[in-house]
């Protein structure tokens, strides 16, 4: 049965479900542009990109990819950093008629290829520095079109903010066949084409990261885009005269609603970074008043490992808040320490584009993804029956609500296993597992292929990261758990330590704390100091390469 306990902690003059607007994603800017023609929808290192002028891109970008055959439905991928080509190329792809599908400009030759072939991508828009990948894997693709633009395109000529020097050295891109330089396919291009599309009609197909396996399209149609962008403009009380600082990639999901499409909807300014940098956040934070800020828990980390913090002016922030891992209490003790706020965790999936739950901003709690959003069913069930469970009872999370997904692209086998009908209601089933208290509000304990089985105990790794954090010398911290031939598994932590912690603790110093702060079968028997943690594209750590690493290590020895 749906739970309601949450309902007691909603914000005030919220309602519990929304009447989303029925058109299309695109006429979210066109309304933006006609309110606010010359308020900045972008500022771009110190640049302002007006909704005007932003509007006016769109048209010529939309026109441009008419005119190279793109039609309702074909597919157009976004290959790229945080850029001004991205927030047009976005909504220039949906005002053709077509779908987006939004690539990690990390990815490889070969993980591109994949992503390419198995959507049907027709046309790719991407940047001078990363495009010759893309031309790479052309002849293996559908691929006819690839539309080429350069940082210098809109960077300001002396920019306001620190711009990582990579951005400066750029290729020439001359028009060719099968390739065209961005600004000159925009002054070349006409009126856009009439508008095809509906709510119903298939707008994204954003994959998943592939860390289960191989990566997945999730068909999002307008009308899912629509809900969580308007559900997150709501809910962190974004205005027009609200500046969001975008730092999270916007490849994903998280950071396309929160940092771009929220923003726009609400006809906010946008202060976009196109690579994450400490300096150049803290210091749009102070030149531009940003009040709204999403990330990881990493950049807030980091952002609190500044020396000088302390002597910053970050005062404008009215919330601060994000999701993809738990922040850890110590961490976010030292946030509310330095800003007055309390950290707004949520959580959510790219098979749901986003949030399906938020922590009320007025009421939030830490290390917990809060109470389901507009809209949503949340409930627990059993790994083994798929019954149901009530409060404090550790099971997978299912999600019922306007922002699930259609169904994953061309894998019906991956839709039977995905869905489960509970009530006579399709649920998602996530592959997390959760606990919910009493007041309805829900925590993650993780995945539930990351658990560990530590001589028969199940390990939550999380919960064990979340101790270590606690620890004055450690600033960064991955659990995993590494075989053993007794107990199964070992639980092994490598961890980052601060600056000033370097050569004045040991690893067995870290154990011995451990041992005095976690249960015994918890406490990490290995400990391993590392200079960084591998990270995915949206700045996750990546659990699953260090376990595999020490499962290697373990069969290695083993020959």
């Amino acid at each position: 049965m749906k739970n309601t306990a949450h309902f007691a902690f909603w914000p005030n003059r919220l309602p519990y479900e929304l009447e989303l607007p029925q058109v299309p994603l695109f006429e979210f800017l066109e309304t933006s542009a006609r309110r606010y023609p010359d308020n900045p929808a972008i500022i771009y290192y110190g640049r302002p990109i007006t909704y005007r002028h932003m509007m006016d891109a769109v048209e010529r970008t939309a026109s441009m990819l008419s005119d190279t055959g793109v039609a309702k439905g074909d597919r157009v991928a976004l290959y790229m950093q945080n850029t001004p080509h991205f927030a047009i190329g976005y909504f220039g792809i949906l005002r053709a008629n077509a779908v987006v599908v939004p690539v990690n400009p990390m990815l490889t030759e070969r993980e591109l290829l994949q992503i390419l072939a198995d959507s049907g991508t027709k046309t790719v828009i991407t940047t001078a520095d990363i495009h010759q990948r893309v031309l790479a894997v052309k002849p293996d693709s559908a691929v006819q079109e690839v539309i080429v633009g350069k940082y210098a395109d809109y960077l300001p000529e002396d920019p306001e903010l620190p711009v990582p020097e990579a951005m400066r050295q750029e290729p020439d891109i001359e028009a060719q066949d099968g390739l065209r330089p961005w600004l000159v396919s925009l002054q070349d291009a006409g009126a856009p084409p009439s508008v095809e599309v509906g709510v119903s009609d298939m707008a994204m197909l954003p994959y998943t990261s592939g860390s289960t396996g191989v990566p997945k399209g999730c068909i999002h149609t307008h009308a899912t885009v629509i809900s969580n962008t308007v559900s997150s403009a709501l809910w962190m009380t974004m205005l027009a005269n609200s500046t969001i600082l975008c730092t999270l990639p916007l490849f994903h999901v998280t950071g396309l609603v929160h940092s771009l499409l929220a923003p726009i909807y609400a006809g906010s300014a946008i202060a976009m970074l196109t690579r994450w940098d400490r300096e150049a956040a803290i210091s749009a934070i102070e030149k531009y008043k940003c009040t709204h800020w999403t990330n990881i828990t990493t950049m807030v980390i980091d952002i609190l490992n500044h020396p000088e913090i302390r002597n910053r002016d970050v005062n404008s922030l009215i919330t601060i808040g994000g999701g993809g891992a738990p922040l850890p209490e110590a961490v976010g003790k030292k946030l509310t320490e330095l800003t007055g706020l309390e950290y707004v965790e949520g959580y959510g999936m790219t098979e749901t584009i986003s949030q399906t739950h938020f922590n009320p901003p007025d009421r939030p709690k830490l290390q917990c993804i809060g109470i389901p959003d507009f809209g949503v069913d949340a409930r627990i069930i059993d790994l083994d029956t798929l019954a149901e469970l009530g409060t404090d009872q550790q099971g997978e999370l299912v999600i019922n609500g306007p922002e699930v997904m259609a169904g994953y692209w061309n894998r019906p086998d991956d839709n039977r296993e995905v869905f489960i009908e509970i009530d006579g209601k399709q649920f998602l089933r996530t592959g997390d597992i959760c606990t919910m208290d009493d007041e309805g509000y829900f925590y993650i304990v993780d995945r539930s292929k990351r658990m560990i089985n530590a001589a028969g105990y199940k390990v939550w790794p999380t919960e064990v990261e979340g101790v270590l954090y606690g620890h004055p010398a450690v600033s960064e911290v991955c659990v995993v758990g590494v075989p053993d031939p007794v107990r199964v598994e070992n639980v092994k932590a490598f961890i980052v330590l601060s600056d000033d912690s370097k050569g004045k603790i040991t690893e067995k110093e870290i154990i011995e704390w451990a041992k005095q702060n976690m249960a015994a079968y918890r406490y990490p028997r290995l400990v391993e100091f590392v200079e960084s943690l591998p990270k995915s594209g949206t700045g996750k750590i990546q659990w699953r390469q260090l376990q595999q690493q020490e499962k290697e290590k373990a069969e290695g020895k083993g020959k």
